[in-house]
């Protein structure tokens, strides 16, 4: 960042807005406005002044002769008014159409008329007749250049095209854009044509029943904001120019087709067509450019609706916010005396004048910055040139208001010093950049602030005791460069490393808990496991496993007797804050059987009656209830039976094996029950 060319406010309209712009020989700058039809005048020493006010109700083209006559193009019922430098005026053409949305004399001093909405461009005399001169397939012809070779540039709606119209007539595509409207035109030195092209969803519709909407743009506020919304861009006092930084809302780009999802584009064309975009922006609308009087070096302004933003763009540069003044929206960019770049507003009616010198002083006040928690604020420093005073403030809420802190003392040198801002949420920067005799131009070119984020608990959002027998194994994973922690880097910033979760095998009696967990600071969590007796009424919590990385653990068959237990996983963040900062969370389980014993089963002899044979068994388990039971025959199938009572629910169960024998042979009848960690006993008996 660096000053920018002072903007002075020259003249006040009163009206609410100013379509269209010119300018004089003797640098006389005139204002066409809505919604009253006035025209007005301003003079080189900027004293402005009513020279006309028309029927109509908007005047949304302006022009100016040799002699010094202003002509008024009006909607919605399209006159061209000539205006005399004394204030006399008279209806000059009347086209019998909606809309005069362009004027321009071409090399005869015939005054050429874009009109809507049948897309017609009138040729007149100086004596007011005329007759058309070209009729177009589009609705309206939204700018008018005459080139030096005399040439007619024309811009149109709603097809967003350019085309180059010869001094007989002859029509000629130059350029399709892929938005709806060509808003506006300029000439560059060396022949190039620069189109300001504007999407459908800009609102700004030169085909719009109301001239009214020509200005909607979406633009929100007429006073710059200290938030820092839009791209991260701020401006409190507009007399600072952000020459490179990538948070400017619009951005270069190398081809013409990158501008279809744009909401405005600035193309620069040869005389051939051949395009390549010098300014786009997904988000401004844009209303106004200028490119007179620029270097050879293709540079040329934009004027948006984004807080009345003004840009300076060319090909392959990144754009420079030159300036933002205190309207919503600058719609006309003009030429005056001197060279001098005039800027009209909208929403109120304002010139203003872009000084080519740079302001005295400038401020620039940062984007809101987040640190996610309460922070505590450490040293700001800054890389720059010349005179620049920093300092910060901070607060608690997303929007700076009133329970913010002040503005700091401004910060003592550019290689650091303390913060002087509360602990907080949010901060901001402000840095003002002053000429001094010593330093004509500062530069500001990086600012560093650094903090320390509030060390926030991890948390265990669940934990998961999976079906008995279920064991977790691990597999191989994705190894993290080493050097990079051993470097004091977060390893993610390598780019993230997908984990491969553990494969699920079985394993009689194991028990597995698998749990998640997150740290709002991106702390390292390590996780310990413990256990206690759930049998009575507390008691304590032993360690099982300690220093875990991994979101899981099984606990093997043999490792603790049978009992009903409750396990509890504790998740810290000391691997990355020294011990005293250090946080944990914990969450236990609901009381786990381990239960690695078999049931009992046993079996009273069989009761025969011819084929039919009726066994009684019983299962009994000490820890965990019987879960099922199954019997066999002959080593056949096996074959669930229920509960005499008809639901397994109790550590004893007694089940009745009613079958039919196929023939008088001896038998064999196996019997098994299962408990509810899958162990099994089992019995025979046998039928002679």
């Amino acid at each position: 960042m660096t000053l920018a060319p002072a903007l002075v406010e020259v003249f006040d309209t009163k009206q609410a807005y100013i379509w269209s712009a010119a300018a004089d020989n003797a640098g006389n700058v005139y204002l066409g406005t809505g919604h009253e039809g006035r025209v007005f005048k301003v003079d080189a020493a900027g004293k402005g002044s009513l020279l006309y006010k028309t029927s109509e109700l908007d005047v949304m083209a302006l022009a100016v002769d040799a002699q010094g006559n202003v002509y008024a193009g009006t909607a919605p019922d399209g006159k061209v008014y000539r205006i005399t430098p004394g204030g006399e005026a008279k209806v000059f053409f009347d086209p019998k159409t909606k809309y005069i949305w362009s004027l321009a004399f071409d090399g005869q001093g015939r005054l050429l008329v874009g009109t809507g909405d049948k897309g017609v461009i009138y040729r007149v005399n100086a004596d007011g007749t005329g007759a058309p001169f070209v009729n177009t397939s589009q609705t309206n012809i939204t700018a008018l250049k005459v080139t030096s070779s005399g040439s007619i540039i024309a811009g149109t709606d709603p097809g967003g095209l350019v085309l180059r119209i010869s001094p007989e007539g002859k029509v000629f595509t130059l350029f399709d854009s892929s938005q709806r409207e060509i808003r506006d035109l300029a000439l560059g030195r060396n022949g190039e044509i620069y189109a300001l092209a504007l999407a459908e969803s800009a609102g700004s519709g030169a085909s719009n029943a109301a001239p009214a909407a020509s200005s909607a743009s979406g633009a929100s506020g007429a006073t710059p904001a200290p938030s820092g919304d839009e791209g991260g861009v701020t401006i409190t006092i507009s007399d600072m120019q952000v020459i490179d930084t990538a948070s400017a809302v619009s951005t270069p780009a190398v081809s013409s087709s990158s501008g279809s999802q744009a909401k405005s584009a600035v193309y620069r064309l040869d005389a051939n067509g051949l395009s390549d975009t010098v300014w786009e922006s997904k988000d401004a609308a844009a209303f106004a450019i200028n490119a007179d009087g620029v270097n050879s070096d293709g540079r040329v302004m934009v004027g948006t609706g984004q807080k009345g933003r003004i840009y300076q763009a060319a090909p392959g540069q990144k754009p420079i916010l030159l300036a933002q003044t205190s309207e919503a929206q600058t719609s006309r960019l003009v030429r005056g005396g001197g060279n001098q770049l005039f800027a009209a507003a909208s929403n109120l009616g304002k010139l203003f004048r872009l000084s080519n010198e740079t302001g005295a002083s400038g401020t620039y006040t940062s984007s809101v910055r987040d640190a996610q928690t309460s922070a505590t604020w450490g040293r700001v420093s800054w890389i720059g040139d010349g005179a620049i005073e920093l300092q910060t403030r901070s607060g608690n809420t997303s929007n700076p208001d009133s329970t913010w802190s002040d503005w700091s003392a401004p910060a003592a040198g550019s290689g650091g010093d303390a913060i002087k801002s509360p602990p907080a949420r949010f901060i901001q920067w402000r840095a003002t950049l002053k000429k001094t005799a010593s330093s004509a131009s500062p530069r500001l070119r990086e600012v560093t602030v650094s903090y320390l984020p509030h060390n926030i608990a991890p948390k265990i959002n669940s934990v998961t005791v999976l079906p008995a027998g279920v064991s977790l194994q691990a597999l191989p994973q994705p190894q993290m460069d080493g050097g990079a922690d051993q470097a004091g880097l977060d390893p993610s910033i390598l780019g993230a490393i997908a984990q491969i979760p553990p494969r699920r095998i079985f394993q009689r009696g194991a028990i597995s808990l698998q749990w998640q967990a997150e740290d709002k600071n991106g702390d390292a969590i390590e996780y310990s496991v413990y256990y206690r007796d759930a049998s009575g009424g507390g008691g304590d919590f032993y360690p099982l496993k300690t220093e875990l990385r991994e979101n899981y653990y099984t606990i093997d068959a043999n490792a603790l007797p049978d009992g009903r237990y409750i396990f509890k996983v504790i998740a810290s963040d000391g691997a990355s804050n020294p011990g005293a900062l250090a946080l944990t969370d914990e969450q236990e389980t609901e009381p786990v059987e381990v239960d690695n014993t078999p049931p009992t089963v046993t079996a009273d002899a069989p009761r025969v009656n011819g084929s039919n044979v009726e066994i009684i068994f019983r299962a009994a388990d000490l820890t965990s209830i019987i879960r099922r039971a199954e019997y066999q025959v002959d080593g056949g199938q096996w074959k669930t039976i229920f509960p005499v009572d008809g639901i397994a629910d109790s550590k004893r169960e007694e089940f009745r094996v009613a079958i039919t024998l196929p023939d008088k042979r001896p038998h064999v009848i196996a019997l098994r029950a299962f408990d509810a960690n899958a162990n099994v006993g089992s019995a025979q008996a046998g039928v002679k």
